[in-house]
């Protein structure tokens, strides 16, 4: 089975183009969709014994926990600690499952794939890429999002230079939706040789 990684900054197309790969009919593990899940049950009690008062309703609350953790590395690398091991424990039944079901080509939407050093895991890392100042715009559209978060986030990820530097495939998102989805087709036409092999 052939394992893609996709990955990309914050607000670069990420998820966009990961639900053109699901589209396209290849299994597609969310680790941010996996995160949520987890912060509305099973990491709640860990995330508040950890952070208290970041909880509430029996659900973390993502903005809280932001603002506790966003800006000091030591409070970050402790939830990483707390989450990650999670994370990974869901990843390992998706790709259980997927090769119990004889599935040839599974995509791990992992944002931080090369800060986690998680690359080693994949067979081809593939990254979404868009000019700063499109992701710029369009981080600041999100709710809550200011140019001081903004700001906050960026300097935890690797520059995408270094990113688009270190994969096997580039998706371009500045263009349309259309040119988007024919570059994640072409990747797949790439990789099905590759998938048929294994």
């Amino acid at each position: 089975m052939l394992i893609l990684g996709l990955t990309g900054s914050a607000a670069m197309g990420k998820s966009t183009a990961s639900k053109m790969f699901a589209a396209r009919g290849v299994p597609v593990f969310d680790a941010d969709r996996t995160v949520h899940a987890l912060y509305a049950g099973a990491a709640t009690p860990v995330v508040e014994a950890a952070f208290p008062g970041t909880t509430s309703h029996g659900s973390v609350d993502r903005d809280r926990l932001r603002d506790r953790v966003l800006g000091d590395e030591a409070a970050m690398t402790k939830l990483e600690a707390l989450i990650h091991p999670l994370v990974k424990r869901e990843e390992e039944t998706f790709l259980s499952e997927a090769r119990a079901a004889g599935r040839r080509t599974v995509l791990l939407d992992i944002p931080l794939l090369f800060e986690t050093k998680a690359e080693g895991e994949v067979d081809m890392v593939i990254v979404v890429s868009a000019p700063g100042e499109v992701q710029r715009q369009r981080m600041l559209k999100r709710p809550g999002m200011t140019p001081e978060r903004l700001e906050a986030m960026l300097a935890r990820q690797m520059p995408d230079a270094e990113k688009r530097r270190r994969a096997h495939f580039v998706i371009h998102t500045g263009g349309t939706l259309d040119e988007t989805r024919g570059q994640v087709g072409n990747i797949l036409r790439a990789v099905a040789g590759m998938a048929a092999g294994r």
